[in-house]
């Protein structure tokens, strides 16, 4: 039912928009055109697929479950039964974690590193931001999908970046040159700006994912309780790039993150 609420228009605009582009570079002179013309069908083929991979990606990204805290018993249970048998040597039994917060808009108990997320009305685990793009969270469910699904659009944003560029022609006149290019000028516009916008998108949250931490950690660090005791360059939850990055893309339980950050600050080993 998510799909009929708010983000409806949102969806809409970005499948339209993404379907109409790919038609625009089909119908003209470009390099597919010309690889069709010729009988070669491996490289529209592999286009047509890698868009509808990430119009695919960008749907489970949007509407799948970024983590919502759905009660206290939840959070509890998270906290008490993470399962991690290596936390569980290293923190002794009476280890006090950091005093939980009960959020003040729906008055649930937040696990640590969740927000409260205004536009969704609910609180969010390992909230990284509000996409308004994917009308929803990212958050610890869907962040690892989230990178993957903007590795993908790069992929399609910038082969349709060249294609586009493929078939500009040259005319006697700028106004016939306009006219002959004006839908690929368009989407050359369009792929252009977006290339840019998911380049660096792919690259900060690579960086995040290495480092673990999320943007709202990075932008609003002075704000955040369990971050204001620790030095302006240390992050509580960083085991290192390899392990951030396995915990990140391989871990798909939930985390209880009081440890993580109970056995650092402690400095239990």
């Amino acid at each position: 039912m998510r799909l009929f609420r708010a983000g409806c228009l949102v969806r809409t605009a970005h499948v339209l928009l993404t379907w109409l582009i790919t038609l625009v570079l089909f119908l003209h002179n470009t390099d597919l055109r010309r690889c069709e013309e010729r009988g070669e069908l491996l490289p529209p083929v592999l286009f047509g697929s890698t868009v509808l991979l990430s119009v695919m990606m960008y749907f489970t990204v949007s509407l799948m479950d970024p983590g919502f805290v759905l009660s206290d018993n939840d959070t509890q249970h998270t906290i008490t039964h993470d399962g991690n048998e290596e936390l569980e040597v290293m923190i002794p039994c009476n280890q006090k974690f950091q005093r939980q917060r009960r959020c003040g808009y729906c008055s649930l108990l937040q696990p640590m590193r969740a927000r409260h997320c205004k536009e969704c009305k609910k609180c969010v685990r390992r909230f990284d931001h509000h996409c308004p793009w994917m009308e929803n969270c990212v958050g610890e469910r869907n962040h690892r999908w989230f990178l993957m699904y903007l590795c993908i659009q790069f992929l399609a944003v910038s082969w349709g970046l060249q294609t586009a560029w493929s078939g500009v022609t040259f005319a006697p006149t700028w106004h016939q040159w306009f006219v002959q290019n004006g839908f690929l000028l368009g989407a050359l516009g369009v792929t252009g700006i977006f290339s840019l916008v998911v380049l660096l998108l792919l690259c900060i949250h690579l960086y995040l994912a290495a480092i673990n931490t999320t943007t709202w950690e990075f932008m609003s660090r002075h704000r955040i309780a369990y971050l204001k005791t620790c030095d302006s360059e240390e992050n509580p939850f960083d085991r290192g790039m390899i392990c951030n990055l396995w915990v990140f893309f391989c871990v798909c339980r939930t985390m209880a993150w009081e440890r993580v950050y109970s056995r650092r600050t402690n400095g239990t080993v």
